[in-house]
């Protein structure tokens, strides 16, 4: 059991007490308590909001009901203190032998530290990537495939059963126009047209595989055929094409989805009409005229009597058209049959998104609510979460796109330029929806200033130490726990952080939280460490007090695993020397 569990615990048996001599009512709601370390560490070690949410309820004082609680903590044989701060908080301070405790539970726990039974084996669909299938994955897409795959890392960590979904969009016009290009890459490879690739059609050169090879099987059957013979055949060969490219570049950054749902699919198979059919038994999809466009009245504009969802009734701005005047589904009738069908499957959903997607968030929200109202625990928890692009920069300035892949940046030649640790960790060293920008030069610095550098520098610097300490006879040994003074437990106490850390990312879907944790620890690491540049006695390898130093190293161990756990979440290289 961790720390952060067994403080808890500790408070539910002190209020247990309370309750059992009838000084605090019993039943109450006890599910935003909390027990963190206070903002000042000079406060001490541990911080409990106890007594601030259980006075108003309990009809008490809050500093009464904190001087009844602090008795009942004050047993504990692990709190040498407890204070009262401010209108009733309590400060713990906690003996030596909590933090040796913590670094036993480490030791024995090992990868498994910070793993948690916290979702209950609830099923979670996040769905991140899904980028049109018309070319090789660029950095635009990067960011969402990073946060996407990390958060679904951390879920699974954190009790969670996880599809890891992408949704193909292979039912809209660009397909065709993707069809068209690679058409016109075939003419260009029978020589029957040369010259710049037409306004309108995709550039890129990743084309031209395919092309060569639909020329090979088909020669020059559809050169000149009607364009309805051939889109169809061309516009499947060419989604398998990119879906295939997409699949390998996404697998250079360690990127595996375990589902591919088809959006042509979805509705060849009626999805959409059923979605539609569950939504007006419910009454929530009615046959109405939408309001006229605000501002200027555009000239040719006519009221039409469309299905529209009643999107208002779940906090949308205005109802929703599930269908065009010709009957096709619109984007947002599409993308509410994807949801439903998302859901049959999961208990919870997750999306991920670019920012220019924000004006849609409203109606999925609404239209995710909706059909799944009728469950007993109630709708679907569904979230989310917005990315901003990446900026991309070299040494400063902005960088000049690639004439090969058509003006963009494949993700394939940032990875192979700076190798996929440095572009995952990245990635998440901002939130989601907070600018970034991605420097070259800056992410594979061997500097302080690069945080996945820095990160897996305290990594490697700690398997450096053992070896440097094998070399002199010496091992990690739990037998002198007590001979770590007061640096030691700080750096134990910041270790001790990750399980809560863990937690709080998986509850807030934010998985950037890790990382910003990583940096912290191994920025503690590394000021312990060069405690002993100046003063001898801190060193941690020390050939003359080897009980002090087998239980420095058996610290430093430890710590390295911490370390070692989070990388694996961001699915980051715990490096062992660099």
């Amino acid at each position: 059991m961790t720390l952060y569990t067994r403080f808890t615990q500790h408070l539910h048996t002190a209020l247990d007490a309370l309750e059992a001599s009838d000084a605090l009512p019993a039943a109450l709601d006890r599910s935003a308590l909390t027990v963190e370390p206070p903002r000042d560490p000079a406060h001490g070690d541990l911080a409990t909001n106890a007594a601030m949410v259980l006075a108003k309820p309990a009809g008490i004082n809050p500093r009464v009901l904190a001087e009844a609680i602090k008795a009942e903590l004050e047993k504990v044989g692990e709190v040498t203190g407890v204070e009262i701060a401010g209108p009733g908080f309590l400060n713990l301070r906690l003996a030596p032998s909590a933090w040796i405790s913590e670094l036993h539970a480490i030791a024995d726990l090992g990868a498994d530290y910070g793993r948690s039974d916290l979702g209950k084996g609830v099923t979670v669909n996040i769905e991140y990537v899904s980028a049109n299938p018309t070319g090789p994955m660029h950095m635009g897409h990067c960011r969402g495939a990073v946060v996407g795959d990390a958060l679904a890392t951390l879920l699974e960590y954190s009790g969670h059963k996880v599809i890891r979904e992408y949704y193909i969009n292979d039912a809209g016009g660009q397909v065709d126009v993707l069809a068209r290009s690679v058409h016109w890459r075939y003419c260009e490879a029978l020589g029957k047209v040369s010259g710049d690739v037409p306004e309108g059609l995709y550039p890129g050169d990743y084309l031209v595989p395919l092309a060569q090879n639909l020329a090979k099987d088909l020669g020059d059957d559809v050169v000149d055929a009607p364009e309805a013979e051939w889109l169809g055949m061309f516009r499947v060969a060419a989604v398998a094409e990119m879906m295939s490219l997409i699949r390998s570049d996404l697998a250079l950054l360690g990127i595996h989805h375990d589902v591919f749902s088809s959006e042509a699919e979805l509705q060849a198979a009626g999805k959409p009409e059923a979605a539609e059919a569950v939504l007006r038994a419910r009454g929530l999809i009615y046959d109405g005229v939408l309001e006229a466009p605000k501002g200027k009245l555009i000239e040719d504009w006519e009221p039409v009597e469309l299905p529209l969802f009643r999107s208002t009734a779940f906090g949308d701005d205005q109802d929703r058209p599930i269908r065009k005047s010709d009957g096709s589904w619109t984007y947002f009738g599409a993308d509410l049959a994807y949801h439903y069908q998302k859901a049959q499957s999961a208990d919870q959903l997750i999306d991920i998104w670019g920012a220019d997607h924000s004006g849609t968030v409203k109606r999925i929200k609404a239209a995710v609510a909706a059909l799944t109202q009728d469950r007993p625990e109630g709708p679907a928890r569904f979230d989310v979460r917005l990315v901003q692009m990446v900026k991309l920069m070299r040494g400063g300035e902005p960088l000049k796109m690639s004439k090969r892949s058509g003006n963009f940046v494949t993700l394939a030649e940032v990875v192979h330029e700076v190798g996929k640790d440095a572009v995952r960790f990245t990635m998440l060293t901002r939130k989601a929806d907070a600018q970034m920008e991605f420097d070259f030069e800056k992410v594979v610095e061997a500097s302080k200033d690069n945080p996945v550098f820095y990160v897996q520098y305290a990594h490697a610097r700690i398997h450096s130490i053992m070896r440097k300490a094998d070399a002199e006879g010496l091992s990690a040994s739990a037998d002198h726990l007590s001979l770590l003074g007061e640096e030691e437990q700080a750096l134990v106490a910041m270790a001790a952080q990750f399980p809560r850390i863990v937690e709080s990312a998986a509850l807030s879907r934010e998985p950037h939280r890790v990382a910003f944790y990583l940096g912290d620890l191994a920025a503690a690491f590394h000021a312990f460490f060069n405690l002993g540049n100046d003063r001898p006695d801190k060193r941690i390898v020390m050939t003359h007090d080897e009980q002090t130093s087998s239980a420095r190293l058996f610290l430093v161990q430890n710590i390295g695993q911490v370390i070692a756990n989070g990388l694996a979440l961001m699915a980051v290289e715990a490096a062992t020397q660099m």
